[in-house]
Formats: C-alpha cells, structure tokens, sequence
C-alpha cells in the first residue's frame, strides 16, 4: 500500500511525510511530495505529468528516498541503536521526493508507483494540482472599511491566474507605536518585533514559548501614536509581521478563495482610543453578555473528584476550613463514552439515539454517582452552581459498544457530523486527527440544527438534573482545509469557527432551559466574546507560566474577552511552592474569574491537587491555609464590584480586566510594566510575579492612588517600590473611588 494525503492531515504547524508542501505549489520554489508505505513497499516513484500555460505536456519519472516518518506534528524514530532506527523507517514507510514547481498557471498531474519486495506493483491514483505565483495586484484588492491605512503598492496575490490563494498587504507603524491583541496571547502584551498568526490550536502547555494559542483572533490594537486598531474580516488563517521584517510596517498575509482580479480582503479600520477600538469591534463581532454574579467567586475543581463521595468530601473540607466556593467543575463525571450518561448509571440502551430523561436512568448505591440530582440540590442549598465537563466528539477507540455505537449511528444517520473527502469523491465523517480522542467523530455545531441534535442528549442534565454550566473543553479538533461542513463551508474557513459555535450551543441549551449562559470554554476566535467565560487552558505549575498566564488574559480581555481567568499556579506537574501558589492566589483574587484545578494524576500518592489544604500538607508551609483563606474572602467582598464594573464594561465596550494603556494609551509605562491592569475603573492591580520578589515595583498612572493595605496616597504618573508581603498583592483604588471600596479591603483588618 501506498498513501498520499496531499493535504496531510492539516495540522498547522507540521508537515506531515505523506503530504504536498505547499498544498498550492508556487512557481520556482521546491514543492515536496511523500507518501507513506507498507514495508513490503521497496521502492517508489514519482509519475509526474505538467501541463504548461501554452498547453505543452512534459512527463517524467522520479524516484522517491527513504525519509522517517512525520504525522500530526510527531516525528517517529527509531531510537539510539542503528538497527531498530533501520527496522521503524522501514515499518514506518516514510518516502519524499523535492522538485521545483513549474511556471506559473501550469497544471500539475502525478500519482506514485512502488514495487514490493517479491516484485508486485503498486500504485496510487492521479493527484492534481496548479501551481501559483506571487504578483503584484490592485490597491482594491483589500476593501477597506474606515479610514484608508494600507500603504499603496504593497498588495500582493498569490494566484494561479484563476483564483487567489493568499493575499498579503502592508500596514504603516510609526516609531512610537505599540501592537497589542490578536486574541489570547501568553508570550507578551506588545508584539511589536513579533511574528504570529490566527489558527486555533491545542498547544498543551509552553504555550509563551511556542507562541500558539487557543483563542486567537485577527484584531489588534495600535496604540501609541494617533491612536487606531485593525480587524481582518476572515476566519481562514492570517499570519503577521509585526514589524519583524521592517520596523516600520505590519505585513499580513491571508488564505482567501477569490476570482482574480476580484475584491479579495475585508479589512475593517478603526481610529481613536482602545477604548473606541474595541467597542466598534465588539459592535461589529459581538458583545459580551452579562452573567450572574455568582460567575466572580472561586471556582474549584479537580480532575481526580471523580466519585460523588469525593466530591462531597471536597466541598465539606471548603466549609471546614472556611474558604468560600461559588461554582464546582465536575470533570470526570461520565461513562467516559457518551459524555452524557454517569458512570456506572443503569440504562436501556436507546437505539435510535432520542435524548435520555433522568427516569432512563437507575443508580447503584455502590455506583461512583449514587444520587447525583440529590448532589446537586444539596450543592445547590449550600451556595455552590455545578458545572459538567464536555467534549465536542464521539468517542471511536476503543470501538464503542451500547450507548455509545447506538449514539454514532444516530449522529450518521441524522446527518449531523463534519465530513471529509472519502473514497470515489465521496463525503464521510470525519475522524478527529488531533492526538486528544484520536478518530473520534465530531458533530457540526455551525450548523443550528445539528447543534440542537447534540445538546438535546444533554438536556436532561440541565433541566432534571439541575446542572447550571458546562465546562466547553476542546474546541480544537477540526483539522484540515478540505473539511466539510454541513452548509458547504470548506474546514479553511469553517474550522475556526467551530468553538465559537460550540460555546454557543451550549450557551443556547441553558437559555432555553431558563438558566444563564453559562459555559466555560479555553477555544475561541471572532465573536467568542458574546459566548460565556474562558480560562487560559493547560499550564504548568511555574513562575514562567504563571507570568505567560497573565499576558493570556491581558490579551484576551484587550479583544473583548470579559469573564475571563487561569488555573491558579498552573494544573500540571508536580505541586506548586507555596510562595508560587499564594502569589498566583493573590493575582487570580483580582481577575474576573478566580478558579484553582488539577491534572489527572491516576490517583497516585502524594496527591496532586491544588486545593490550599493539599498545597499546604505538600508544602509543609502554614501560610497556605490562612492566606488562602483571607483571599478567598477577599473575593466574596469584591464580588458586588465585580458585578457592576461587568455591567459598566459591557454597556461601555470595555474589558473588565484591561491593560494600563487602554486608559492612559501615552503612558510608556504601561509597556515598562506590563503585568498590571485595571479592574474596573478603580482598582490598578500589580501583583507579584518574580520568585523571592519582596520589595515590588508599581507603575502608578496619573491621577492620586490611595494603596488599598495601608491607607498611603500617591500622585501619578510615577514608580512606587513597596515590601509586599505574602499575604498582600499591591493593589491601588483611585482616590475618588477609595470611599467606596475601602470597606471591601479593610473586611478582615
């Protein structure tokens, strides 16, 4: 056997052996074309056939060598010794040939041929492709909405001279700007010097140093000089120089599906404050919606709480240690394979996949789940909002038996899933190609009836059961531009798209249960703003990613994401130091969405969760507790703050965490220390963010700030150097706002 993918499998960041790279060869550049094969496959070739612009054909033959494999961004090996690396590049069947794309407009024709050890041929069917080539192209190529700020003569078309690929144009910098945004970002907040692009994308962790994210969007601020920002109006990928290559301008490039010579850009301009940037784009994209006040106190989780015993056991030591909890996640809740049943729950299996109602269902006394609608009433009456945890697929492998197949089959037959090319130009489902469920199917959340389909298998939840959110995880598994989606929307523009839907569905599902929209997603893209609260997504437990955590949610609440907040001093790895976890405690105190979790851990000793209890046995510090505490009361206090300052920040377009230029955009120290924001319109927020910091520098803006701990008034604009300690996070209220907040902060004192 021999395979070519000539898309590979799409992920953003790889080229897989099997693929052809680039998808659209460019004329005189190398295009690479591989296959992976059988190891009964001893030799390859290339059949290539091109077709020039005047309709000459030119055939040759080429052959192919060996290469180790490389699938979904994974390279496999074979180790340190010489014979077993020998013994997996032959199994493994990695083979790549490089050539020079042809003239411009040519067609290109080619299929593989291979031979096997005992002499039989083998061959693929016929691969057909143009090649492209970068021009030059009409200033009108780029529609410009707002004020005119693409430097003229800088557009460019990558066409084959019938459609337009990509295009690229220039935006002017001037020395004094800064270039903020594009969505959640964990490596810095001015990306100034940088290049990045928009694709959503499953970085576990080191997301700071592997500049990929979850939550991208192709929006940035300017700010600095005259004040504007930028939208591209697209949600196929888009890459930028920010000034990387020259200083004084911004290149973006962008996939486009144009007829040459046709209007092939949106691009939206917007003048004046971030203030008015954001709010025009939020108008254009979709605002925030308000959420309950509930949404701002602590949100507790652990991977590991996965019996009803231990949750109860978890939430019973909150009130045995007086720390206050608003909202409980419960990840490990289901079968594992249906994602909407409890395990070990007793039911009929439903053939035809119609949704469950919580009579369907019996649970055994000696069952991880014996009463869960009692749990949650009794959660209900303590205080505490429940939340359970979803994927948007349908587990595959193991082959699924029950429920699970009956559910598949349904989903086939409703005609609900995401579908890719097959076999004779035909659809099927798609197969997830991510390394997370591997080949799961995934249902089209785009398309609104297929969105009804899913969340009516989760109804029951909601209504009967009595559940009040969704953690909405994983909204990154639509790999590959030839996707199909059920409107006819091609993956290149549908895939982004995708868990910005997806929050909404759920979203929808709540509504129409007459709950609040209540979901909690780390994916997103354009127009996630309007769709429930985030988190930063997977980290691990150090000072590095606690400093990239931050600049996540600066970032993120820079393009309009409100309620937005990280897993306290990171999820993974082993614990965290107690000097790190209550520093990170303090920080997330004074971010809209205050939230600790842990990583599944196979339920090994010493245990791994970040509770402060645990932190605080692991540690062996007995500050963890009564710090944690103080902060955890703290944050009740703040939370009618938090509330108003949500309803003024949607009314006016504004984040609610927001950096320090988005108020005082002139202010080079709103560069110099980046880590410090506003909380609403009276607090200013600096926290700790260096090990073994004790005397902490703060950026005062100008205007009198009262030090909320001590009572100290400053005048702004200048430093101030104060000792922090670890039970403090310096914190500064506007002097005209102070009357009113000092209460808040004196609660304990």
């Amino acid at each position: 056997m021999i395979r070519h993918r000539p898309f590979g499998s799409g992920h953003p960041y790889s080229v897989d052996t099997e693929q052809r790279s680039p998808v659209d060869p460019v004329a005189g550049e190398h295009l690479t074309l591989g296959v992976r094969a059988t190891p009964d496959i001893g030799a390859v070739d290339l059949e290539l056939e091109v077709t020039s612009p005047d309709r000459v054909v030119e055939t040759s033959r080429v052959p192919l060598t060996r290469t180790s494999r490389r699938s979904r961004g994974q390279t496999l090996d074979g180790g340190h010794l010489a014979s077993a690396q020998a013994r997996l590049a032959r199994a493994a069947g990695g083979w790549t040939v490089v050539t020079e794309a042809p003239a411009a407009g040519s067609g290109i024709r080619y299929r593989f041929a291979g031979s096997t050890d005992d002499g039989a041929h083998v061959r693929t069917r016929w691969f057909e492709t143009t090649t492209s080539m970068w021009t030059s192209a009409p200033d009108a190529t780029v529609t410009q909405h707002g004020a005119s700020r693409v430097l003229p003569g800088t557009v460019e078309v990558l066409s084959d001279g019938v459609h337009v690929r990509r295009v690229r144009f220039a935006l002017p910098l001037a020395p004094s700007e800064h270039v903020t945004g594009f969505g959640e970002r964990f490596d810095a907040l001015d990306h100034r010097g940088d290049r990045l692009d928009s694709v959503v994308f499953e970085q576990y962790k080191s997301q700071g140093a592997e500049r990929k994210t979850y939550l991208p969007m192709p929006f940035a601020h300017v700010v600095g000089g005259s004040g504007w920002g930028f939208h591209v109006r697209t949600s196929r990928r888009v890459w930028f120089d920010v000034g990387a290559a020259q200083p004084d301008r911004l290149v973006v490039e962008l996939e486009t599906d144009a007829a040459n010579g046709e209007p092939a850009v949106d691009l939206a301009i917007y003048d004046g404050t971030p203030h008015a940037v954001l709010d025009a784009f939020l108008d254009e994209t979709g605002r925030p919606e308000e959420l309950p006040d509930w949404v701002f106190r602590l949100w507790a989780s652990g991977n590991e709480w996965n019996t009803q015993e231990r949750v109860m056991r978890e939430l019973d030591a909150h009130v045995e240690h007086d720390i206050p909890v608003g909202s409980l996640v419960i990840e490990a809740w289901s079968d594992e394979q249906t994602f909407t049943a409890f395990r070990d729950a007793r039911y009929d299996v439903r053939e035809h996949g119609e949704p469950a109602r919580l009579g369907d269902f019996t649970f055994p006394a000696d069952g991880a789940w014996p009463d869960p609608k009692g749990m949650v009433d009794e959660l209900h009456d303590r205080g505490v909002r429940v939340h359970l945890w979803q994927i948007p697929l349908m587990k595959m492998r193991p082959h699924p038996k029950g429920q699970a197949a009956a559910d598949a089959r349904a989903a086939v037959d409703a005609n609900v899933l995401i579908r890719e090319p097959g076999a004779r130009g035909g659809l099927r489902p798609y197969r997830n190609r991510g390394w997370w469920f591997p080949l799961a199917l995934m249902p089209d959340l785009t398309d609104p009836r297929a969105a009804r389909w899913w969340t009516a298998q989760r109804r029951y939840l909601v209504e009967e059961v009595g559940i009040d959110g969704f953690k909405t995880d994983g909204g990154e598994h639509a790999w590959g531009r030839e996707l199909e989606y059920l409107d006819g929307t091609r993956g290149d523009e549908g895939n982004n798209r995708f868990p910005v839907a997806y929050a909404k569905a759920y979203g929808d599902l709540l509504r129409s249960a007459g709950k609040a929209p209540v979901t909690f997603s780390r994916a997103g893209f354009t127009g996630s703003a309007a769709h429930g609260a985030f988190w930063a997504g997977d980290e691990n437990s150090t000072w590095e990613a606690f400093r990239w955590s931050l600049f996540a949610g600066l970032s993120a609440s820079a393009s309009g994401i409100l309620y937005w907040g990280w897993d306290i001093a990171g999820f993974s790895g082993d614990v965290p130091s107690a000097e790190l976890y209550l520093r990170a405690s303090a920080a997330a105190v004074f971010v809209p969405i205050m939230q600790y979790h842990s990583e599944f851990n196979h339920h090994r000793r010493p245990s791994h969760d970040r509770t402060p209890w645990n932190i605080a046995e692991r540690t062996g510090d007995d500050r963890v507790l009564p710090v944690f505490r103080s902060f955890a009361h703290l944050r009740e206090r703040l939370v009618p703050y938090l509330a108003a300052e949500a309803r003024e920040a949607i009314r006016v377009g504004a984040p609610l965490m927001r950096p320090v230029y988005f108020d005082h955009p002139a202010e080079d120290a709103a560069w110099s220390h980046p880590v410090q924001w506003m909380l609403g319109r009276g607090l200013l927020v600096s926290p700790v963010v260096v090990e073994g910091e004790i005397e902490h520098e703060v950026a005062l803006p100008p205007g009198a700030w009262v030090d909320v701990w001590t009572g100290d008034v400053h005048e702004g604009p200048s430093l101030v150097l104060r000792s922090t300690e670890i039970d403090e996070v310096p914190v500064y209220a506007r002097s005209d706002a102070w009357p009113e907040l000092a209460p808040i902060f004196r609660g304990d004192r």
